[in-house]
């Protein structure tokens, strides 16, 4: 006798998010590698710009590991787009500022993000872009606001 495979009651969403999130960042990547950026570059600069942070605090922002931001400062640093300088509000830390030069790109790098994202959304009829990008965000901040912790582990028991 042959097994089955099961029925499907759901729609697959894991597929959904992670086939789109995946041709999103490759998109994103070709048109920011074309000014010379990478995405987590163009995150450090637009984050950093906002207010004074610390790397720690950049890369909570950026989802990215310590090893991940040293790199990326590195290179925005040997790119000449911002430096590591000691905070104005504590002598003790230090702070990635944005160069001159860093924060143009940083415009330009945003306005690449925006027209990537605009025409990924584009694929949508305009009534429904309101009704997706909400029922985004009540994910993001509900349901799937969190990771599960050690779901790798939990995975392999």
């Amino acid at each position: 006798m042959t097994a089955m495979a099961p029925n499907r009651t759901a729609p697959d969403l894991s597929f959904f998010l992670d086939h789109t999130s995946h041709v999103l960042r490759t998109r994103m990547a070709a048109e920011l590698a074309e000014i010379g950026l990478t995405a987590r570059m163009h995150c450090v600069l637009v984050h950093a710009l906002e207010e004074e942070r610390t790397q720690i605090q950049l890369a909570e922002l950026g989802d990215m590991d310590k090893t991940t931001m040293v790199v990326t400062v590195d290179a925005l640093e040997k790119a000449g787009l911002a430096e590591r300088r000691p905070s104005s509000t504590d002598r003790r830390a230090r702070i990635v500022a944005v160069t001159p030069a860093g924060a143009k790109l940083a415009h330009r790098s945003q306005e690449i993000v925006d027209r990537v994202h605009e025409e990924a959304l584009g694929a949508l009829p305009a009534k429904d872009r309101d009704v997706f990008l909400r029922a985004m965000e009540r994910l993001v901040e509900g349901q799937l606001a969190q990771p599960v912790e050690n779901a790798a582990r939990r995975a392999r028991q």
